[in-house]
């Protein structure tokens, strides 16, 4: 169906994303997207406005076929949600209800020890027009809000979908929050900033730049720890030894 994707399924090991009487087959296939995105795979509708399949939800989903191909098509919330042992409502506003109300980071991390024990779990999103109705949310054990802008805080259900499966990514193992670019070079070792130290010293006190002798061990720390804090490649201690040898060069050319 469509053009391959890639992207793994997820199974019993991520919650199911079910968006309930979706109006548009493009917000379908952006949903997917986000769901592939994050590493989710199984998407449940509940009465798809226009019926499916949707050939608008699949240019939309951008190769995200792999949801769109296992999609189930259900008639109500109910027949859904069967099977499932814990479900999170998606709400823009308080309902009638009484229900526990979390965020999206702290229903990730819920999610997450659920599924370790052995639950299923499910996420409701409602119609683009008008969310969840209470017909709807009582399905659900948890409402689940966004925190947004109060006086405005309308969003299409795929970025709602985006956004709740980023939270539930990064609920997991957490990425490193810095790292350098993944280019051809390696980070420099401490033995070849040393020789760069070496050399950039040796080079200072020919220009005589480190004459006064009681300034000097000040000097060199502050210089080490300049160049150790730049977190230097190999190929950038190489051009900067390149540099250096250029600079001395054209002083005693001088």
């Amino acid at each position: 169906m469509g053009r391959s994707s890639k992207g793994k399924a997820t199974g019993d090991l991520a919650p199911v994303i079910i968006l309930v009487r979706p109006q548009l087959g493009e917000n379908i296939g952006m949903a997917a997207r986000a769901m592939l995105n994050c590493g989710l795979s199984e998407m449940r509708l509940v009465a798809p406005r226009d019926g499916w399949p949707n050939p608008k939800a699949q240019r939309a989903a951008s190769g995200a076929d792999v949801v769109l191909d296992k999609a189930q098509v259900f008639g109500s919330v109910a027949e859904a949600v069967a099977g499932l042992q814990r479900v999170v409502a998606t709400t823009a506003r308080t309902r009638e209800l009484v229900q526990r109300i979390v965020t999206a980071r702290r229903a990730a991390a819920d999610m997450r020890g659920w599924i370790a024990s052995g639950e299923r779990v499910g996420i409701l999103f409602g119609p683009e027009r008008t969310g969840l109705e209470n017909d709807d949310a009582v399905h659900a054990d948890t409402a689940l809000t966004i925190p947004l802008n109060p006086q405005f805080s309308s969003l299409n259900v795929a970025q709602a979908v985006l956004l709740v499966s980023y939270e539930w990514m990064t609920s997991g193992e957490a990425p490193p929050e810095e790292r350098m670019s993944e280019h051809a070079t390696r980070p420099a070792t401490k033995d070849e900033l040393q020789n760069l130290f070496d050399h950039l010293e040796r080079a200072l006190d020919q220009s005589g730049f480190l004459r006064h002798k009681a300034m000097r061990p000040a000097m060199v720390n502050n210089l080490r720890a300049l160049l150790q804090r730049a977190y230097m490649t190999e190929q950038e201690v190489r051009t900067f030894h390149g540099v250096i040898k250029f600079l001395s060069k054209s002083k005693h050319e001088e």
